[in-house]
C-alpha cells in the first residue's frame, strides 16, 4: 500500500482510539483473507468512527476487495478533500468495473460541483469510456456558467488532454478563451493528436 497509506494512518491517528486503530492498521498490512474479513466487517457495523471505514476501505481497495466500493464512493464525494483523494486512489487501484459510473455521476452532480475535483482526476486515470464524455460535459457547463470552479474546470483540461480525444477540441477550443484556462487548454490542445 506503500506511502497513500501511510498518510492515511498518520492523518487519522489524532482521532482514532488506539487499540482499535493498531489493530485495523495490523490487519491492513496482512492482507489475508481473514484480515479482508474483519475489515469488510468494519464497513458494515453500525456507528462505525469514518476514521476506521477509511482505514477498511482504504486496505481492500487496493487489495482488489470489492467489498470497499460502496464505502470508497461514499469517501470519493466526501467534504474533506484529502479524504477524497485517498478514497480516489483507492477505487482506481480496486478496478471495479462499477468506477467510472459512480465517478461520472458525483462528477456532473451540479448540486456538488464544489467537490468534483476527485471524480474528475479518477474518471482521467481510469480512461474508461465515461470518462471523455463527463469531462465534456463537466467542462461546458462550468464554462457556461460564472466560473467560480477553476480548479475543476482545470483538471478537466488536463484531463481531455491526456486523453488525447478529438471529441474534446470544441471544448477545449473555448477554455483557451478564458484568460486562466488558456496556457492549460492550449497545452491539452498541442496534446490531441491530428
Amino acid at each position: 500500500m506503500g506511502d497513500p497509506f501511510r498518510a492515511l494512518i498518520d492523518r487519522v491517528r489524532p482521532d482514532a482510539e488506539p487499540v482499535e486503530y493498531a489493530r485495523l492498521v495490523t490487519l491492513a498490512r496482512q492482507r489475508g483473507p481473514d484480515a479482508r474479513d474483519q475489515l469488510a466487517s468494519v464497513l458494515v457495523e453500525t456507528e462505525r468512527p469514518l476514521w476506521a471505514r477509511e482505514i477498511a476501505a482504504f486496505a481492500l481497495g487496493s487489495a482488489g476487495d470489492r467489498r470497499a466500493f460502496e464505502t470508497l464512493v461514499f469517501l470519493l464525494n466526501y467534504r474533506d478533500p484529502v479524504c477524497c483523494a485517498t478514497a480516489a486512489q483507492a477505487l482506481e487501484r480496486l478496478r471495479d468495473p462499477r468506477t467510472a459510473k459512480a465517478a461520472a455521476a458525483l462528477a456532473t452532480n451540479e448540486l456538488r460541483t464544489a467537490y468534483a475535483l476527485y471524480p474528475v482526476r479518477l474518471l482521467t486515470a481510469l480512461r474508461a469510456p465515461e470518462s471523455v464524455p463527463t469531462l465534456i460535459n463537466v467542462l461546458q457547463r462550468l464554462l457556461i456558467g460564472p466560473l467560480h470552479y477553476w480548479p475543476i474546470a482545470e483538471a478537466c483540461v488536463q484531463g481531455l488532454g491526456a486523453l488525447g480525444d478529438r471529441r474534446a477540441i470544441p471544448v477545449l477550443d473555448a477554455a483557451a478563451e478564458m484568460h486562466r484556462l488558456s496556457p492549460a487548454a492550449k497545452a491539452a490542445l498541442a496534446r490531441i493528436p491530428g
